[in-house]
């Protein structure tokens, strides 16, 4: 095999460029390698540099994340039950804890972050706020509730999958809320 021809492998097998037949491939020259590199550094940029932002479905129990218009992910949610149903409309992140504090919103007790009862887990993604109460993302001890309306609004996640999501969004990235 040519240098040139395990170039090309190289960038094939590195980027995904799998539209591009064998017969181009064996017969490559240096122009063609030198196009699919740019090719592949621009995609590459593209994709680091397209802004994130998430989509809540609440009666599909669902949130996606995309990346510009690309759907990178979709995760299992439960959401807010009857009398506490999570806010619809367009938000932002606007914090992130790693072991949050929870406050009861009935009673106002708190459960610090890292408590194995803290129902939080161990990641918040908040995005909702009404100056008292607050709503986000955040893990859960009952993984059986995900999928179902049992919150007080917010969205709750399995654990590995909030810390995935946590790992993907900044404050500031937009999250839109539907029905």
């Amino acid at each position: 095999m040519s240098n040139k021809t395990r170039i090309l492998a190289l960038l094939v097998s590195s980027f995904g460029l799998l539209c591009i037949s064998p017969k181009v491939a064996l017969s490559a020259d240096d122009n063609l390698i030198s196009k699919l590199r740019e090719y592949s550094v621009i995609q590459r940029a593209n994709n680091q540099t397209q802004p994130t932002h998430l989509v809540i479905s609440v009666s599909r129990r669902q949130v996606s994340l995309y990346r510009g218009k690309a759907k990178i992910k979709s995760y299992p949610i439960a959401v807010g039950r009857q009398g506490w149903e999570t806010p619809t409309g367009n938000f932002q992140v606007r914090q992130m804890f790693r072991d949050p504090t929870w406050i009861n919103p009935l009673t106002g007790e708190s459960i610090a972050g890292g408590d194995p009862e803290n129902p939080l887990g161990r990641y918040w993604i908040g995005f909702w706020t009404d100056g008292k109460n607050w709503v986000g993302f955040h893990g859960t001890p009952n993984p059986e509730s995900v999928g179902k309306a049992t919150s007080h609004g917010c969205i709750r996640m399995y654990g590995n999958d909030v810390q995935q999501l946590f790992s993907q969004v900044r404050v500031g990235t937009p999250v839109t809320v539907i029905k």
